[in-house]
């Protein structure tokens, strides 16, 4: 998908405000409101906005315990990768979920209230899954980084 430099602005604008009017969007990125509102329904059909939502902030929900999981699994029964994807897609405290490359198959960013939590989840689910081999986990102890836009890698077209 081509973006030009007014869609760029529109998106920067949303990513930091979906809550943002349409008329102070369109004053922000010096289009008309009806112009504006093209864009951004455009921009919603094509893809490029795929929804709408707020962030929490996990500390003030009792939701302050993370960790980034490397999971391998066996490679005989590639069964056995359908059920866990389908388990992880269930199981609440898998917040994100990649398939990766290297030593592990899967990296799972986990949340959990506590650590008693996160070890229940762990004993009672994780190392119970058909097919697990070996877990391997980081306790996050600070998140340095969580709102980088990837609208900065993204080369505006010239037209616009």
């Amino acid at each position: 998908m081509t973006l030009d430099r007014t869609d760029m602005r529109i998106l920067r604008h949303l990513e930091r405000d979906g809550r943002i009017s349409n008329q102070d969007l369109a004053n922000a990125v010096a289009l008309s409101p009806s112009a504006c509102l093209r864009r951004v329904k455009l921009l919603e059909e094509r893809g490029a906005i795929s929804g709408y939502r707020c962030t929490i902030e996990p500390k003030t929900v009792g939701v302050a315990f993370e960790a980034l999981v490397h999971v391998s699994m066996r490679p005989d029964v590639p069964e056995w990768h359908d059920r866990f994807v389908e388990a992880i897609r269930q199981w609440p405290e898998v917040i994100a979920a990649q398939i990766v490359t290297g030593d592990s198959n899967y990296v799972l960013t986990v949340r959990a209230r506590d650590l008693d939590h996160y070890s229940d989840f762990v004993i009672n689910r994780l190392h119970r899954a058909t097919g697990v081999m070996s877990i391997n986990s980081s306790i996050v102890l600070a998140t340095l980084k969580r709102d980088g836009s990837i609208l900065d890698l993204v080369e505006p077209s010239t037209a616009g």
